[in-house]
């Protein structure tokens, strides 16, 4: 007998539709999986139809504190590869509990919500301080990163305030998307949706690369040099797209 995986479009609001119909029909899933999952032989794709207007994602806005909306949502963008079942049992429990569910620490769907949310914030808050941008003959500032969790989007939000005046890229190697800022918005593409110009740095920018090093390389006292507490505060899979790590790699 085939295992039945429910398939939703992949994005977040999809598939909080999907759970919240389930949850309405008393389906209990197999699994649930976005439309770009591959099964094997013995699982069946199920296609569920989702309402395209309808008003159940306000309902529960109405009902839900924006907090825990905001932590599922987090999960969602997580690589945990059970994610979309712990949003679902979580949700069932946020029915019987109501807000209060998030207290119900010992459920491991809230146990799990709880840990995975603080993990994709963590990556995300750290990556603010460690994307580093470059200046291209395009006149963009041009950045790059290959996060586990995917938060281009919450990177994004952060410079679209910090870097309100700018034009800026940003790119998530490992997805393979792009966040474009226009100084107004900015727009998350595939990589095969947007056409790419010249990102070779200016001459000026490299003047600067190499004057970071080198400031960086004189305020390092030498005797109090720390390498295993520096990883504990910069680890090391960051240190790809840092000038200022560049030589250490």
């Amino acid at each position: 007998m085939s295992e039945k995986i429910y398939i939703y479009e992949d994005n977040f609001i999809s598939l909080i539709k999907l759970i919240i119909l389930l949850n309405k029909h008393k389906i209990k899933p197999q699994n649930i999986k976005n439309e770009k999952y591959s099964p094997n032989l013995f699982e069946e794709k199920i296609y569920y139809e989702i309402p395209k207007n309808d008003d159940t994602i306000k309902e529960l806005l109405k009902a839900m504190h924006k907090i825990l909306f905001s932590k599922m949502y987090y999960v969602y963008l997580s690589n945990h590869e059970q994610k979309e079942l712990i949003l679902y049992y979580f949700f069932l429990n946020f029915k019987k509990y109501g807000n209060q569910v998030i207290f119900h620490r010992n459920l491991k769907c809230v146990h799990e919500l709880l840990k995975i949310s603080k993990y994709v914030a963590h990556e995300a808050h750290k990556y603010t301080g460690f994307l580093r941008f470059r200046e291209t003959t395009n006149h963009f500032l041009y950045a790059e990163l290959e996060p586990e969790s995917n938060i281009l989007i919450l990177i994004s939000n952060h410079f679209r305030k910090r870097l309100a005046n700018e034009y800026w890229i940003i790119k998530d190697n490992k997805r393979n998307l792009f966040s474009v800022f226009n100084k107004k918005t900015f727009q998350i593409y595939n990589g095969e949706e947007l056409t790419l110009y010249d990102f070779k740095n200016t001459k000026e920018e490299n003047e600067m690369e190499q004057l970071w090093k080198q400031f960086f390389n004189t305020v390092a006292i030498k005797e109090r040099e720390n390498r295993r507490c520096q990883m504990n505060f910069m680890p090391k899979k960051y240190w790809k797209y840092m000038i200022e790590m560049s030589d250490e790699l």
